[in-house]
């Protein structure tokens, strides 16, 4: 039997890129499927792996009707890939070996580590185990509350189907929904003044966005913010600021719009959830397409920006975005680094900073272009889809069952860029280490 040296085996990184492709590709297989459609019919490959890639990567783009197209098979295919894809494949691996009492070697905990981003790898198992536990705990709250309004609504056993359905497509920030039997891709417009489904579901989305060692550190530093970690301090305070500004910018672009229908408690909710859903959720309650083009713009923004790192959610992430203003303020303050909460960022943290910044950018207008040219769609329609597929957001202005089939490729490559992530991408297949030594320095006039 041939040895297999090390350096021919898979690196973490290689691991969950190929692991994601995967069950993304399983995912289709089984959706194209007669049992997976209402019609019983073979749905087109392409369909199947758009759904599967939106479904895996969290998203919520579809080019089909979840509810009125899908069966009931197919809808459950569809939310145990929301599942795998929301909390990460590698961490239902590890607890697969956990229940089997198998040894979980070094090499698997390293693969779990890049998974979910954690700061080490001491503690990975047991941080499995408060992430399992945690999103139980979490979603199943989430679907208790929500059968309280589906329940009496679509009867029992379909309101708590109903439930656990949109409570754990809102914790994974994925914006499937099953609400198409009123209106075909009609979201949650049913529920905009509804005080109960937009409370809930925004708690399940900032929850599930925050990250899972953001938990933990709250947790540990018994809810006392001064002693929370850096990176901990950095993601509330940016989420909340994300929250708060953008609602406030929204109420003002959509004063008196009549989608609303001139009610003060639909103007307010559908105001706020627009707000929180747009960074990577991909619900909406009120029509996307009717808001304002200053809404729009802003909405473009949140989307590119996403979640908080080791979370459920995509886009550059909050944590970049808040580096991004505090170097901008080291500069204006004339600082040679990076300073928050009295303490230094690395430059090797600025690096990172930048490479993620410009290819999110670069594939942002680049895509965006070639919607454009492949399809015929306006700028604003083709730049919002774009933002929506690498950010994993799943809002659209309406094209995305109109597309054409090179366009869906596009989008599909940009939902798994947004949910894998651009440097886990580029750095898996590349095996070149750092430089050996520094050349010699020499300074460049910026600005």
């Amino acid at each position: 039997m041939k040895h297999i040296s090390p350096k021919h085996k898979l690196s973490p990184l290689r691991t969950i890129v190929l692991g994601y492709s995967g069950i993304i590709l399983f995912g289709a297989l089984l959706l194209v499927l007669p049992i997976s459609s209402r019609a019983h019919c073979w749905t087109p490959f392409a369909d199947a792996l758009f759904t599967s890639t939106s479904a895996t990567c969290v998203t919520g783009l579809i080019v089909q009707d979840t509810y009125t197209y899908w069966s009931l098979f197919g809808q459950i295919v569809i939310l145990i890939m929301i599942q795998v894809g929301g909390i990460g494949f590698m961490t239902l691996a590890i607890s697969a070996l956990m229940l089997t009492k198998q040894k979980i070697g070094l090499r698997n905990r390293y693969t779990l580590q890049e998974s979910v981003n954690a700061p080490q790898v001491g503690g990975i198992v047991r941080m499995t185990r408060f992430i399992l536990l945690g999103t139980g705990i979490i979603e199943g709250s989430g679907a208790v509350l929500l059968a309280l309004r589906f329940c009496p609504q679509f009867g029992f056993w379909k309101g708590l189907y109903f439930a656990v359905f949109h409570a754990i497509s809102a914790f994974c920030n994925a914006g499937f929904d099953l609400m198409g039997g009123t209106a075909p891709f009609s979201s949650l417009t049913g529920f905009v003044a509804d005080p109960l489904v937009n409370i809930v579901i925004i708690a399940l989305i900032v929850l599930g966005g925050l990250g899972f060692f953001v938990w933990s550190d709250v947790i540990t530093a018994k809810f006392r913010f001064r002693k929370c970690k850096l990176h901990t301090k950095v993601v509330l305070i940016t989420t909340l600021a994300l929250i708060i500004i953008p609602f406030i910018l929204i109420l003002f672009f959509e004063y008196q719009n009549p989608i609303f229908g001139g009610k003060t408690s639909a103007y307010i909710f559908g105001s706020l959830f627009q707000t929180v859903t747009t960074r990577t959720a991909g619900f909406n309650t009120a029509d996307i397409a009717s808001l304002s083009d200053a809404t729009i713009v802003l909405m473009l923004l949140l989307m590119l920006i996403g979640g908080s790192p080791s979370s459920t959610a995509g886009g550059m992430k909050t944590t970049t975005f808040a580096m991004l203003a505090a170097s901008i303020f080291s500069v204006f303050h004339q600082r040679k680094s990076i300073e928050c909460f009295k303490r230094r960022i690395g430059d090797d943290t600025l690096l990172k900073i930048i490479a993620i910044t410009a290819m999110y950018v670069i594939l942002f207008f680049t895509c965006g272009m070639l919607l454009c040219a492949f399809d015929g769609v306006g700028l604003k329609e083709a730049l919002f889809e774009t933002a929506s597929a690498i950010g994993t957001v799943g809002i659209t202005l309406g094209i995305t069952s109109g597309l054409g089939t090179a366009s869906h490729i596009i989008l599909i490559l940009l939902m798994f860029f947004g949910r894998v992530g651009g440097l886990t991408l580029l750095l898996a297949f590349h095996d070149h280490g750092g430089a050996p030594s520094k050349y010699p320095a020499e300074k460049i006039t910026i600005g």
